[in-house]
């Protein structure tokens, strides 16, 4: 330990509160550590993106078919077999316009789940900006009572052994910091500043001699001689014990100054203590913790949050995490409405041959997944 070093009032720059003390050693001179930044990556994005691309021009190559028809459009063409007798004049019609149906008709749907963003008198308001409050209000509580709730976040801290982790290293800071020989001396400046203040103001001094005093009067009570032989005492003296008391108060700074190296004993002894009631420190901590989450209103925080977002911000927050989705819904409108058109050409044979395919699709798909499984 090293030799203990007198303090007196003016000695360097006086360290003007505890909190700015504490703050100084116990943050400005711990390492900085890198901040981890998870960059979280939209799930089968390299998936979908391919898809897209391969579907984004089909409603421009049906547009084309169908400018396309009016020139032309298997004039004349037909084609028999037996019975059957198929007239291939005015399929590329039917098919280009179902399929540009079968586009539009999503891409309309689709629109009007955001679009308009406020209400008209005519074309109403968007399914989600109308109902931006039940949204809201649903999302919310999903999300409380299945994803983030008060007992999934206590049992993340529990297996995670955060507390426990944490009350480690923070004892080994500790450790550091009040084996700081600065530290010691800037909290034995702080002590006999903050005596100093305390015995030079006017108010504590009197109230802390009149409590003095009356606790003096009520233990003498009982004893006689002992009370006549301190008015005694204080008779010979020239002063009373009001002035006695105030006389010590007033040097109670310099003569405690030197008594400091309990400060060092008891900094010397805190990690120890610490590491040794570590367990009933982690149940304090767990006990504050599990109370603050308990209070914390998981529902309320989402809906409150989610309120405040005007329509366009609720739109582009749905886009976002969608939008290839919703992109690719449309494009198989597209699809989906074409083969439709062949259907109308030729009901029978269409389905039949539509059926077929469905069937054999489901099947090796039904037998990949269970050979996968």
């Amino acid at each position: 330990m090293e030799e203990q070093k007198d303090i007196k009032p003016g000695q360097e720059e006086p360290v003007r509160s505890l909190g700015n003390l504490l703050y100084t050693h116990l943050y400005l001179k711990t390492e900085k550590k890198e901040t981890v930044q998870h960059h979280s990556v939209s799930p089968n994005l390299a998936k979908s993106l391919p898809i897209l691309a391969f579907l984004r021009p089909l409603p421009w190559i049906l547009t084309g078919f169908f400018l396309f028809s009016f020139f032309w459009d298997f004039n004349g063409i037909h084609w028999s077999y037996f019975q059957f007798n198929l007239q291939f004049e005015g399929l590329l019609r039917i098919l280009s316009v179902s399929g540009l149906i079968g586009f539009l008709t999503n891409w309309i749907a689709i629109t009007m789940l955001f679009r308009p963003l406020n209400r008209r008198p005519l074309l109403g308001q968007g399914l989600i900006p109308a109902h931006k409050q039940r949204i809201a209000y649903r999302l919310a509580s999903a999300v409380s009572d299945d994803l983030i709730n008060p007992e999934l976040i206590k049992e993340k801290i529990r297996e995670s052994d955060a507390i426990s982790r944490y009350r480690t290293q923070t004892i080994e800071h500790l450790s550091k910091v009040t084996s700081d020989s600065e530290f010691r001396e800037d909290l034995k400046r702080w002590v006999h500043n903050y005596l100093t203040s305390l015995a030079e103001n006017p108010e504590f001094r009197h109230n802390l001699i009149s409590e003095l005093l009356k606790e003096i009067e009520n233990t003498l009570n009982d004893h006689i001689l002992e009370k006549a032989a301190l008015k005694t005492y204080f008779f010979f003296k020239g002063q009373t014990l009001h002035q006695f008391i105030d006389e010590l108060l007033g040097k109670l700074p310099d003569t405690t100054v030197h008594q400091f190296t309990w400060i060092d004993t008891y900094l010397d002894e805190l990690p120890d203590r610490m590491n040794s009631n570590g367990e009933a420190i982690d149940e304090i901590f767990s006990l504050v913790l599990h109370r603050l989450v308990n209070q914390l209103d998981v529902r309320q925080l989402v809906e409150a949050n989610l309120k405040k977002f005007d329509e366009k911000r609720l739109e582009n927050m749905i886009r976002n995490a969608t939008n290839e989705q919703l992109r690719t819904i449309q494009y198989l409108g597209a699809i989906l409405g074409t083969i439709g058109g062949f259907v109308i050409w030729e009901p029978l044979i269409s389905i039949t041959f539509i059926g077929s395919v469905f069937i054999m699709v489901w099947s090796i798909d039904r037998v990949v997944f269970q050979n996968s499984a």
